[in-house]
């Protein structure tokens, strides 16, 4: 499958959210990666439909991946299916019946994703492999951008990776997200990541450089380039 290079708006400048997703996209991202949190079931609030419905209206056509830190998560799948995510990954522990979210999501036309906290149990997604397309490993705590990478999350996705081939789920992905960067992101992709959120690594490079969109691209094509030396 071709490896996914999905930047987190959580980095970005808010101030200039649009042009920041522009410029991603025109630097050779696939997929934006929305981190909507909610102060409850995790220790911070970020973005909300309103914002992806925006963003669309300004001529967004890329593929949104939508991560759920929000408990309950049911409502907001429905919203998020109204104003055009792509993907909706959901946590088991913020889900009352998980089977039946993940079904709603795919009945919707959507891909439907499992996010796994470092200390959630892989066994988790067990029962749910034939309703998903993709596993979100996470690769710190969620709750807040810019934290260290978690070394054990390798071991993690290489043994989700191993259990996916031996049950015939080639096609499912592995998605990584947190402390991505080009220091780790072949190491991840040799554990079976083919889908990677980066957001500091990508973002953070407007912070000390002025022409944003050529950094952009540098950083994207350095990642890609880490990848394929696996």
């Amino acid at each position: 499958m071709q490896p996914l290079i999905a930047p987190s708006i959580l980095a970005a400048d808010i101030t200039q959210l649009g042009q920041e997703v522009d410029d991603v996209i025109a630097a050779g991202a696939d997929v934006i990666h929305f981190d909507v949190m909610d102060n409850h079931y995790v220790p911070n609030l970020s973005f909300g439909p309103s914002l992806l419905a925006a963003l669309r209206q300004n001529g967004l056509s890329a593929p949104v991946d939508v991560h759920l830190m929000t408990a309950p998560a049911d409502r907001l799948v429905e919203e998020f299916i109204d104003v055009g995510a792509n993907m909706i990954s959901v946590h088991p522990e913020a889900c009352v019946h998980i089977h039946r979210t993940v079904n709603r999501i795919r009945e919707a036309g959507l891909q439907a994703g499992v996010a796994l906290n470092p200390g959630t149990s892989l066994s988790a997604v067990d029962p749910l492999l034939e309703s998903i397309d993709y596993v979100l490993i996470m690769s710190v705590n969620p709750g807040f951008g810019g934290q260290k990478f978690i070394p054990t999350a390798l071991d993690r996705a290489r043994t989700m990776r191993e259990t996916l081939d031996v049950r015939g789920f080639t096609d499912t992905r592995i998605e990584m997200d947190g402390g991505i960067g080009v220091g780790n992101i072949r190491s991840a992709a040799e554990a079976g990541v083919d889908f990677f959120v980066a957001g500091s690594a990508i973002y953070g490079v407007a912070c000390t450089h002025p022409t944003r969109r050529d950094d952009y691209a540098e950083v994207i094509e350095t990642l890609r380039a880490e990848v394929a030396a696996r």
